[in-house]
């Protein structure tokens, strides 16, 4: 009787599961369906709540642009990469910053690029097979991705230095970095995050200061574990330097989302994007692919749905002097040690 109860609950448990992921799960990009099918797909899919018919309407006429934009690029079949419809398919493709400014960077305790004599670069980096890169995270509807791609620069050097790979807090950033440009969910910059953890003794884990997606006011004390000497701004508009740094640790820098990248599905992405950065994310690797195109291979902080298996590859090495969607415009590191 116990074996035929515990069978009747594992085939339920089963029947929920066939229903809440059915087994096509990219219903909202089969060109098979009608439009109005693949938008109930993808409001339910990504549990989409609009307060009333007339925001609705609105968005309904950009996710019918996009979607149409969508299924012509990947038609043509004449670019490097993919798109794909996802959880920004309702939104206008010129968005506004996603959290990420920046300012001039101000003198830290390091005031030289302590990588400009390197010489031995590797042909190819991933710091994921090294063991310097916690799972993608997810920002959510906060404007804190200043505060993920300083963490995960963080989480990077600490990894590479002690050989302890420790998610670190981003809630901690966003509740506590205070500046006149920094303000939690309403964004902030990469250089601020880094001022905080230099003068406050360190950061604390995510487990210690779990991640909520708003900011609040938490006074609890808790242990920061991760110290830093100094922090450094990538030379500007140098996609070498950059590359010096990436050979050594994972580095944070800006970027801009305006176009179809938010759309990323895989691939090498090569634009259309702007050199005006709007967004923040953490190089954590390069490389170049069989047919000898070269890309910076990046983390972003869009969740598990989002770009090829949660990452982007974007070309690097172009003739603009500002990089693909200004990938070397403002970049910066922390510094456990100062030493190279």
């Amino acid at each position: 009787m116990g074996k035929n109860k515990s069978l009747c609950t594992l085939i339920n448990i089963l029947i929920v599961i066939w229903v809440m992921f059915p087994s096509n799960q990219n219903q909202e990009n089969d060109q098979s369906l009608t439009l109005s099918e693949r938008y109930k797909h993808w409001k339910i899919k990504y549990r989409v709540i609009y307060k009333d018919d007339a925001e609705e309407e609105k968005h309904i006429q950009i996710f019918k642009h996009n979607v149409a934009y969508i299924d012509s690029f990947n038609a043509a079949g004449n670019k490097s990469y993919k798109l794909t419809i996802n959880r920004f398919a309702d939104l206008p493709t010129e968005p506004s910053d996603d959290g990420f400014k920046k300012r001039k960077l101000e003198p830290t305790t390091s005031s030289l690029f302590k990588y400009k004599n390197i010489t031995d670069i590797p042909a190819a980096v991933d710091w994921r097979k090294r063991g310097a890169v916690t799972p993608v995270k997810n920002q959510r509807e906060c404007g804190s991705c200043w505060a993920f791609s300083a963490v995960g620069a963080l989480e990077g050097i600490q990894q590479i230095t002690s050989g302890n790979l420790v998610s670190l807090s981003e809630q901690e950033l966003v509740d506590r970095v205070r500046s006149n440009w920094t303000n939690g969910c309403n964004g902030g910059y990469l250089i601020d995050a880094f001022e905080f953890v230099l003068e406050n003794g360190g950061i604390a884990t995510e487990a210690s200061y779990p991640y909520r997606g708003v900011k609040g006011n938490n006074s609890k004390k808790v242990s920061r574990q991760v110290q830093i000497k100094s922090y450094e701004q990538v030379p500007r508009n140098s996609e070498d330097s950059l590359l010096k740094v990436v050979a050594n640790q994972p580095v944070s820098v800006g970027i801009d989302i305006s176009g179809m990248i938010r759309f990323y599905s895989s691939g090498i992405f090569t634009g259309e994007c702007g050199t005006k950065p709007n967004h923040a994310v953490i190089i954590v690797g390069y490389g170049t692919s069989n047919d000898g195109t070269k890309y910076w291979l990046v983390k972003n902080s869009w969740g598990i749905r989002w770009g090829e298996k949660r990452y982007i590859r974007m070309k690097r090495d172009i003739d603009a002097k500002e990089g693909l969607c200004g990938i070397p415009m403002d970049a910066s590191y922390p510094n456990i040690n100062n030493i190279v």
